[in-house]
C-alpha cells in the first residue's frame, strides 16, 4: 500500500521518556478511531515512512474496523517529524513535557533495572538526554507551521477527567477518550513502552512512584529545571490551544 491510497490521518505524540506516553498510548489505541499504541522507534521525514509505520504496525496488530487515526509517539531525538513533507492533510500533532526531577529519577531508576549497564543508569547522562530532549521538542515547536495540542504530562496521573475531554476534542473522535484501556498483544514487550506490570491493570494508576533515593547532581539538575522552564513556557506560547496543571488547580 502506497501513502497516497493510505486512507489513514496521523496522530504523533512528541514528548520524551518516563512522561507517562506508555499510558498515553494505550489510552489513546483504546479509542475504537485509534490503532496503535507503542513507540515504532522510526522518523517520519517523507511519505514512505507512512507506509513503513503501516506495515510494521500490521505486523502485530490488526486494524479496527471503520477506524481514522494510526498513533505513533517519537521520545528521542534520533527520529524527526516533518509534517509538512508526508504529503498527508489530516495530522494531529501533540507535544507533552513532564518536570525534570521526577523524570530524571525516573529514567534512572528504569535504567539500572536493566541486565547490561546503561548510559541512563548515569543521573548525570539522564539529565543530559531530558535537557537535549526538550530543547528539540522546542526547537521543533519554534520552527513548525502545523498545529499542535500541547499538555502536561502529569495531568494522565493527576487529572484524567480535566485531560482527555480536551484530547477527545481536539482529536475531533466520535466518543470520549476512557481511563480504562486494552491490553494489547505487545504491552509490556521490551522497546514498546514501560514494561511494568502496572501497565496490564487496565486503567491509570494514581499512586505515583517514589524514586527520591537517587540522588542527582545539583548542577545537572538545575540546568534540566532552567531547560524546562524555558521550553515549556516557548511551547505553550506557540501551541494551538494546552491545558496545563496550573489551570487544572484552578478549576478544583
Amino acid at each position: 500500500m502506497n501513502a497516497v491510497s493510505d486512507p489513514y490521518a496521523r496522530i504523533f505524540l512528541l514528548s520524551h521518556m518516563r512522561a507517562f506516553t506508555s499510558l498515553a498510548g494505550h489510552i489513546l489505541g483504546s479509542h475504537p478511531q485509534i490503532n496503535g499504541y507503542y513507540e515504532m522507534h522510526m522518523s517520519y521525514e517523507d511519505p514512505s515512512a507512512l507506509d513503513r509505520q503501516l506495515a510494521m504496525f500490521l505486523q502485530g496488530d490488526a486494524l479496527k474496523p471503520n477506524s481514522r487515526y494510526l498513533f505513533d509517539k517519537l521520545l528521542h531525538n534520533d527520529y524527526a517529524l516533518r509534517p509538512e513533507r508526508l504529503g498527508l492533510a489530516d495530522i494531529r500533532i501533540l507535544v507533552s513535557l513532564a518536570e525534570p526531577e521526577h523524570t530524571i529519577r525516573s529514567i534512572v531508576h528504569l535504567f539500572r533495572q536493566k541486565p547490561d549497564p546503561d548510559l541512563y543508569a548515569s543521573p548525570v547522562e539522564a539529565a543530559k538526554y531530558y535537557v537535549e530532549r526538550v530543547r528539540a521538542l522546542a526547537e521543533f515547536c519554534r520552527t513548525t507551521d502545523w498545529p499542535y495540542y500541547y499538555f502536561d504530562a502529569e495531568l494522565w496521573q493527576r487529572a484524567p477527567e480535566r485531560l482527555l475531554p480536551r484530547l477527545t476534542e481536539w482529536l475531533e473522535l466520535g466518543s470520549p477518550l476512557s481511563e480504562r484501556y486494552e491490553v494489547f498483544s505487545q504491552t509490556g514487550q521490551a522497546r514498546r513502552g514501560d514494561t511494568s506490570e502496572r501497565m496490564r491493570s487496565g486503567g491509570i494508576d494514581q499512586v505515583r512512584s517514589d524514586y527520591a533515593h537517587i540522588a542527582i547532581p545539583e548542577a545537572a539538575l538545575n540546568a534540566a529545571r532552567v531547560a524546562y522552564e524555558a521550553c515549556r513556557r516557548q511551547i505553550i506560547s506557540s501551541a494551538a490551544d494546552s491545558i496545563c496543571l496550573e489551570e487544572t488547580r484552578k478549576n478544583r
